[in-house]
């Protein structure tokens, strides 16, 4: 038998999806960052809007968004969620030659979007590797983590500024 506090495992060590059936429905929010560090020409590429594949942040927002709606398909034992807003802005930092995507999505339902707002940021931050990738193979995606978590029985959760 298992004690694990691990959710996705039953008492026998089997995974497993949650059984959120007796929850309440409560409105969540979730929101999660990362960044993508790259070489200045290529920031530079983006800021101008002059990468050869066209517009490198309005794509990665848009894939950003589609990645939220199909976390459950890509993350198997993540539930499918009416998700009623996903929000996606991206930060380009000259300084650290970086573009920082920050991702808010929210829905009132029986259990949490960070995996819907962690996968946005992933899959944003990917498109701009793709959509960069000619120019500078060395990108790097980095600090992707939930930022806050709002809504459910856990109630209010903000991460640690230090961490």
């Amino acid at each position: 038998m298992s004690t694990s506090p691990l959710t996705h495992f039953d008492a026998h060590g089997q995974a497993h999806m949650v059984d959120v059936g007796a929850k309440s429905e409560t409105h969540r929010i979730a929101r999660a960052a990362g960044s993508i560090r790259m070489q200045p020409a290529t920031l530079a590429l983006i800021a101008a809007g002059t990468a050869k594949k066209g517009d490198v942040i309005g794509i990665a927002r848009i894939a950003a968004i589609q990645a939220a709606k199909r976390t459950a398909d890509l993350v198997p034992l993540c539930h499918p969620l009416p998700l009623t807003r996903v929000a996606v802005d991206f930060r380009l930092d000259e300084a650290a030659s970086s573009v920082h995507c920050e991702v808010q999505a929210e829905t009132v339902g029986k259990t949490g979007v960070e995996m819907e707002a962690l996968t946005a940021v992933q899959v944003g931050l990917l498109t701009i590797y793709d959509m960069c990738k000619a120019a500078d193979k060395g990108m790097v995606m980095t600090d992707i983590r939930l930022l806050e978590k709002q809504g459910g029985k856990s109630g209010h959760w903000v991460a640690d500024a230090s961490a």
